[in-house]
């Protein structure tokens, strides 16, 4: 029967149209050609208004929703978008992933392959190493890398959709979170800095932003939205958690780094998370998507849901009674397109029972017609159009290559280096033992959500670029250490000048679905380690490749352990960055993005999701902002082979005068505490109350190195749910041997003084705040 239909509707077509699907099927046969719409060399197509250039995106738009069918409509709004061959339009993937580089697998980047002429992209650090530079620029120019590379793929006919559904900038509030190594760490000034750069440097954008105009070179997309940061602990899993957020904890803690990258990095999509926000799931919350997102950020773009985040909203979560229903929540919401089948399946009878109006369909086309327009998608072969001149030479570039060692180095942290047992020499360094699990595995430098690499170097392999001498053991046959060779890997550890052990976590530790329950190495991982420190005839080196923070105290006051360096998962040339920096062809300076907890924080559930403390119950809080309780790393600590002085110049103010009528707020001692809503000061006055603060450094060592300035404020008087601290800016500068240099902040009050109130509002309060750099302080008063 469907075969006699086929034919039936064929003899109907004209001859125009046969002749243009031929034409449609014979562009998308040839692998070299990228799939697109509008073909001028197609009458049939060069008539449709939504092919004309010189008309708006939104007239087009219109004009092509208007032509479809509503069978048409809902193949569109689900991630593997079907092809309307009678109009021209080819078959769309808005599922792709360039989380540090563009990537596939068996189960991610479903839009691109590389089974052509690319068979490879440049592979970055995993993002929480990349953040551990506090280099803003650095974050852009992968960024660049990444969209560059998106787009040369899909220029050659290798990619079927330039939608990536990247970054994650989730907060990382807690150490045991399977997905931390995706994020920037847990500050969210930091995560809404690396959104905006990394988003503006994929979609074509300038480093400051506002060149980019109407054209995309690749689109991002940033996830997950919002307070996602649980995958799978202890029988709880993020499809059916329910997030409980206060609204305090929502403004200054998960959602600033959405609004970045929305209003400053301009991202043309976001993805809304799986879990529940005080019972709404996300993809289903009017609040969250259109009153939030579209309403008070402006967000102009297309919103998709997690995969499978809509069928769960019944299936599981139980917050829709039929799949109708969850179908009409989150097309009503605001959502866009829904990652799996379920819009494709019930759409179109949720139509009909009339639970969902047409009109939210077409809601959710003109967002993603108008994305991929952008693209260029409509405008004829994409080669011809702007971004088309990117080959397919740009894919691993020697340019890019270098970019991935230079964000590998920069990264890399310095935990521990007594005795200046760092940096080796490569003179006198006769031999060198080179152990551990992670030492030669090249699977393990890439983390997750990564592609093939253009090449890799190991540690092992970097190492025996300096040392000739250099004899190997792997140690364990994994990172758990189940088998675990210590006896062989201490008679070659004793045999050795010096001993690198490469030891840590993988993503049999830590992934997308799988949580950590504790925060110490492996048990018998740790064994191995003491044991071959001992047994070495100098202090050991110990490297750790992990995402996520590790309980090491054992190992910062072992004695036979002269050094640690955390290099996170340093991508296609973090080998190559280890050796350099053992061997001091590169001074280290990256800084921890996250704090590095004990284990006994482990006691705290996962599901709680406050970030200030209750010391009346014990719960410690959470990240360097709030959390009281010990720490193994602080959050910002990073060693180097140079010692670094800070100096606060003369200011030309010290008092913030924010004067207007005064409110008043009591707080336990009775004193009143006087503090104003930003909202209630105004964009005219907080912006006029700008000022720039300057800080000198110098670099007191024999190497030159980059440094990264962190300045943070705090409040004469903690607590109030106050901050312990707060980061407010950022620097990452080169220093000579010796030298110094100034560098400017600009610090706005209304800004970097105001902290939420439980409201949920941003609120500045008069009195002290000391501006922090290092070890020195400088003194500002608010005047209100």
């Amino acid at each position: 029967m469907l075969k006699q239909v086929t034919k039936m509707k064929l003899q109907n077509l004209s001859l125009l149209t046969l002749i243009h699907i031929t034409s449609l099927l014979l562009v998308l046969a040839d692998s070299t050609q990228p799939p697109f719409s509008c073909d001028t060399s197609d009458p049939l197509t060069k008539s449709y208004p939504f092919c004309k250039t010189t008309l708006s995106t939104h007239q087009r738009v219109q004009d092509l929703i208007s032509r479809l069918t509503l069978d048409e409509k809902i193949s569109q709004l689900v991630n593997s978008a079907s092809a309307i061959p009678r109009l021209g339009i080819p078959s769309y993937e808005w599922w792709s992933e360039a989380l540090h580089g563009v990537a596939y697998s068996s189960r991610v980047s479903q839009g691109v392959r590389f089974n052509g002429t690319i068979q490879s992209a440049t592979s970055f650090p995993q993002v929480i190493l990349t953040a551990a530079s506090f280099d803003s620029h650095l974050w852009y120019r992968i960024g660049q890398a990444v969209g560059t590379e998106a787009r040369a793929i899909y220029n050659a006919g290798q990619a079927t959709g330039i939608t990536f559904w990247a970054p994650n900038i989730n907060i990382y509030r807690d150490p045991r979170w399977g997905r931390g190594q995706e994020t920037p760490g847990e500050d969210p000034l930091v995560t809404g800095r690396y959104a905006v750069s990394y988003v503006r440097g994929i979609q074509g954008d300038s480093f400051e932003g506002g060149k980019l105009g109407e054209h995309l070179q690749a689109s991002a997309c940033c996830k997950h939205f919002t307070a996602y940061d649980l995958d799978n602990w202890k029988g709880v899993n993020r499809f059916v958690f329910n997030a409980k957020v206060s609204l305090q904890d929502l403004a200054d803690t998960y959602q600033p780094p959405f609004q970045s990258c929305i209003q400053q990095g301009k991202a043309s999509g976001i993805m809304c998370a799986y879990n529940r926000v005080n019972g709404v799931p996300n993809c289903a919350d009017y609040n969250l998507l259109s009153n939030t997102a579209r309403g008070q950020w402006g967000f102009n773009g297309y919103i998709t849901s997690d995969c499978d985040a809509v069928s769960i909203i019944h299936e599981e979560q139980g917050y829709a009674k039929l799949p109708e229903d969850a179908v009409a929540d989150v097309l009503k919401a605001g959502m866009d397109v829904n990652c799996g089948t379920y819009l494709k399946n019930y759409t179109k009878s949720a139509v009909k029972k009339g639970k969902l109006p047409i009109s939210e369909v077409d809601r959710a086309l003109h967002n993603l017609f108008s994305v991929r327009m952008r693209l260029g998608l409509f405008n004829g072969n994409p080669v011809k159009q702007p971004f088309g001149n990117i080959g397919s030479d740009r894919v691993c570039s020697q340019e890019h290559q270098n970019l991935a060692l230079e964000a590998a180095r920069n990264g890399i942290v310095l935990l521990k280096n007594i005795d200046k047992l760092l940096p080796l020499s490569k003179t006198k360094t006769t031999s060198l033992a080179v152990i551990g699990p992670n030492a030669n595995s090249a699977k393990t430098l890439v983390g997750n959500y990564a592609g093939p690499p253009c090449k890799y170097v190991t540690p092992l392999q970097g190492l025996q670029s300096y040392v000739k001498d250099t004899r190997y053991h792997p140690g364990c046959s994994e990172v758990n250490c189940s088998s675990a060779l210590t006896d062989q890997a201490v008679k070659i550890a004793k045999g050795a000048q010096h001993v690198v052990l490469v030891m840590g976590l993988d993503q049999t530790q830590e992934r997308e679905d799988h949580d950590r329950v504790d925060l110490v190495l492996p048990p018998k991982q740790q064994n191995l380690i003491s044991s071959v420190a001992r047994a070495a005839k100098n202090p050991v080196i110990l490297v750790l490749l992990s995402g996520g923070p590790v309980d090491i105290t054992f190992a910062k006051y072992d004695q036979h352990i002269g050094s640690i360096l955390w290099a996170g998962y340093p991508g296609e040339a973090g080998g190559l960055a280890l050796a350099e920096i053992i061997f001091g062809d590169h001074n280290p300076g990256g800084r921890l993005p996250v704090t590095w907890y004990p284990q006994s924080f482990t006691e705290v559930p996962m599901t709680d999701m406050r970030m200030r403390p209750e010391p009346s119950s014990g719960y410690p809080g959470r990240t360097y902002r709030f959390y009281q309780g010990p720490k193994v790393f602080e959050f910002g600590y990073g060693l180097s082979y140079s010692n670094y002085s800070y100096e606060f110049l003369p200011v030309t103010q010290n008092k913030v005068y924010l004067n207007n009528q005064l409110s008043s707020q009591m707080v336990e001692n009775s004193n009143p505490l006087r503090y104003k809503p930003v909202s209630e000061i105004g964009t005219e006055l907080c912006d006029k109350r700008k000022f720039p603060i300057a800080v000198r450094v110098q670099n007191h060592g024999e190497m030159a190195g980059k440094h990264p300035l962190l300045l943070v404020v705090r409040k004469a008087k903690a607590g109030n749910g106050r901050p312990v601290k707060q980061l407010v800016g950022f620097h990452s500068i080169n220093l000579n041997a010796g030298e110094r240099a100034d560098i400017e902040f600009e610090l706005s009050p209304c800004e970097h003084l105001s902290t939420a109130n439980e409201d949920g509002l941003m609120v500045i309060e008069e009195g002290s705040h000391f501006l922090c750099i290092g070890d020195k302080e400088s003194e500002i008063s608010v005047i209100l």
